[in-house]
C-alpha cells in the first residue's frame, strides 16, 4: 500500500481532502492531510515571515519526523508551490508528484501573473483571501448546497507572502521527479497552458477530470482512482 501526503491549496486547510482521504485509507493506504502553518484551524497562529519555504520546510520535516519513505506528495491549487520546495528539500522520501489543478511556479513568478481574480482580494498586513461576498457567489459552485456550505463556513484567509510573493529560488525544474498532473477542466484557474507547462516539464502523465477546481470535493471517487494510478 502507498503512503500518502496531501497539500492543499490557498484559504484551505487539511480539511479539504477529507473525503479522498477517507476513500484512501479505506483502501488500506496511509493519507495525511496536514495543514500549513497560520490556515484554517492554525490561523490563530498567522504572522509575518510564513511562505511558501517555510510551509514546505513543515511538510519535509513530518516527512522525517514521521518517518515517512517512498511518498506519493500530492499538492492542489497554490498547494502545487509548497510541494516542488518541499520535494525538493526531501527528495530521498518521494516517489511521485501529482499536482492537482495546481499552480507550479518557476522562480520569480508571481501568482497573480497566472491567476485572473474574479474580485481584489480582502488584504491584511498577514492575509489575503476573498471577500465574503466574492467566496459566497464563485467558490465550490459545483457542490451540492450542503457539501457547499460545509466548505464555506472552513474558507479562511492565508498568510500574505506565501501567496502573493514572487516564487523563492529552486532547483525543482533541473532534477527528474516521477509526477502526474490532473486538470480540471471546468476551472479557469490555473490556465491550462500553465498545467501543460508543468507536464511538458517534467514529462509528467496527464489526466482531466470534468469537474471545478475542487475535485477533492465534486469527485471524490475518481481523484483517489487517478492518485492511485
Amino acid at each position: 500500500m502507498a503512503t500518502y501526503v496531501l497539500v492543499h491549496g490557498a484559504y484551505q486547510g487539511g480539511w479539504i481532502w477529507k473525503l479522498v482521504a477517507e476513500r484512501l485509507r479505506a483502501a488500506g493506504h496511509l493519507a495525511l492531510a496536514p495543514t500549513l502553518d497560520g490556515c484554517a484551524e492554525r490561523a490563530h497562529g498567522v504572522r509575518a515571515g510564513i511562505t511558501v519555504g517555510t510551509h514546505a520546510r513543515e511538510i519535509a520535516q513530518m516527512l522525517f519526523y514521521e518517518d515517512l519513505r517512498d511518498v506519493v506528495l500530492v499538492g492542489t491549487s497554490a498547494g502545487g508551490m509548497v510541494v516542488q520546495k518541499a520535494a525538493e528539500a526531501a527528495r530521498e522520501r518521494i516517489a511521485r508528484l501529482v499536482f492537482v489543478d495546481a499552480l507550479v511556479l518557476m522562480p520569480g513568478e508571481r501568482v497573480d501573473e497566472i491567476v485572473k481574480r474574479a474580485a481584489p482580494n480582502e488584504v491584511t498586513a498577514l492575509t489575503t483571501g476573498p471577500t465574503k461576498a466574492d467566496a459566497e457567489s464563485r467558490l465550490f459552485r459545483d457542490l451540492d448546497p450542503a457539501l457547499r456550505a460545509w466548505a464555506l463556513a472552513r474558507v479562511t484567509p492565508h498568510p500574505i507572502t506565501a501567496l502573493e510573493a514572487p516564487m523563492e529560488p529552486t532547483r525543482f525544474w533541473e532534477q527528474p521527479w516521477p509526477a502526474t498532473v490532473i486538470r480540471c477542466r471546468r476551472a479557469a484557474n490555473p490556465p491550462e497552458h500553465h498545467q501543460r507547462r508543468t507536464a511538458e516539464r517534467l514529462k509528467a502523465a496527464w489526466h482531466e477530470l470534468d469537474t471545478g477546481h475542487y475535485p477533492m470535493l465534486s469527485e471524490p471517487e475518481a481523484l483517489p482512482r487517478l492518485l492511485s494510478a
